[in-house]
């Protein structure tokens, strides 16, 4: 079986859409399929192409058995919409002339989503060149951008409803990342053929332990320092104000550290909140890429998982609990809904705390530090819990199956 993965985002960007893309994409390949990956010239998520990419309108390169091929995007770090739609509607072009030229023709289509405008692209080459399609659903657009407020023109939400309701009844089976997403689908749509494909972790990747004291003297944290760490988007919609405002009700417990490791629209803001506040408990660490996740996890002693208060994320699992949970990291998990249900109260593996609620956050933070059974048996739960259910391998042989029947 011939598949071609179409996605705005892959390696060696780095960050949870990336990783997981390209993970699928190699299970896929070594369960017996020739994968083909259409993607962007890398820019995430700082806006810049990196270099040995710039100027370029194709690049083919190989991963492995994958081939890769990537086309011009107009990059941006603007938060403005027009650059963002020119952003996401340059490679809607510039991929769909890439597919039909440069791509040979697949048995399958695997559309990343978001952005949900790459649809179109994976529309088109669909019938142009009779492939059967999946569209990979993320997360919920324009319903996500709506609630979080990024998008309010009206006009333009109507037009990209209409867009998703087109997508779906093209696409000979959609997939999504977490029961909340495949049920709205569902709800909305009953009659397409959906497909729960969850994120996880790939274990492979984490039989060896990190190097905990690298990670901390590179750094420059104490070895005696509790570390609660945060790894992944700086976005709007994890709200991570709150974990600064804990570091400063913190400020007198000089053995707690709050780390942060990522890149993203609101990291500038968040720097600047931590100057306001004088935080020296507080420290900004840029992208790491896969390969220094270990160290990242074995660093740390616990992480801290935000999402901002809204009934949009109560079908929301974050990517990044997965890698500590199974090193036996306890997660501070401030989301409701699914997530809760799973890690909190399902896998006991995690201490839940109101989003948006500060003093719950602080509560959680001395609670973990304070009781060491209590770490220990969140720690020994989340391993067991992420084996037996989160195992990206086995996620990815069941989807496997499911596309064979297509």
């Amino acid at each position: 079986m011939k598949i071609l993965f179409l996605t705005q985002y892959f390696p060696p960007e780095t960050g949870a859409p990336q990783n997981r893309i390209h993970s699928l994409a190699s299970y896929l390949n070594e369960f017996g399929a020739n994968v083909t990956v259409l993607t962007a010239m890398p820019n995430y998520p700082k806006g810049e192409v990196y270099p040995g990419y710039r100027g370029k309108w194709i690049v083919k390169e190989k991963d492995g058995d994958i081939q890769i091929v990537r086309s011009w995007i107009y990059a941006t770090s603007s938060k403005s919409i027009l650059p963002r739609l020119l952003n996401y509607f340059s490679f809607v072009i510039s991929s769909l002339l890439a597919g039909l030229f440069n791509v040979r023709r697949n048995d399958l289509i695997i559309c990343e989503s978001p952005p949900l405008f790459l649809g179109i692209t994976a529309i088109l080459l669909k019938y142009l060149k009779g492939s059967k399609l999946i569209f990979n659903v993320s997360d919920l657009w324009p319903e996500s951008a709506e609630k979080l407020n990024i998008i309010n023109n009206k006009t333009l939400l109507r037009l990209s409803y209409r867009l998703e309701s087109i997508i779906y009844k093209k696409s000979n089976l959609v997939s999504g990342q977490t029961l909340g997403i495949v049920n709205s689908i569902n709800i909305r749509f009953p009659l397409i053929k959906t497909h729960l494909l969850r994120n996880g972790i790939d274990i492979k990747q984490f039989e060896k332990e990190g190097n905990r004291d690298a990670f901390r003297q590179k750094h420059k944290i104490g070895h005696t320092s509790f570390v609660i760490a945060y790894a992944g988007i700086i976005g709007h919609a994890q709200g991570l104000e709150i974990i600064l405002y804990a570091a400063a009700e913190l400020k007198r417990q000089q053995d707690i550290l709050f780390m942060l490791i990522g890149d993203g629209p609101v990291k500038k803001d968040l720097i600047e909140l931590k100057y306001k506040l004088n935080l020296s408990n507080i420290i900004f660490i840029d992208s790491v890429p896969r390969s220094e996740m270990p160290d990242v996890v074995a660093a740390c002693d616990a992480y801290v998982s935000p999402l901002k208060k809204n009934d949009l994320f109560l079908g929301a699992i974050p990517s990044k609990i997965f890698e500590p949970l199974f090193y036996g990291k306890p997660v501070l998990l401030g989301v409701d809904g699914e997530a809760k249900k799973l890690f909190v109260e399902e896998g006991k593996c995690a201490l839940h705390f109101e989003p948006q609620n500060i003093a719950e956050l602080v509560a959680a933070v001395q609670k973990l530090k304070s009781n060491p059974d209590l770490y220990k048996e969140l720690g020994e739960n989340g391993r067991k819990y992420v084996v037996a259910n989160f195992n990206r391998k086995n996620l990815a042989f069941q989807f496997w199956q499911t596309i064979k029947q297509l």
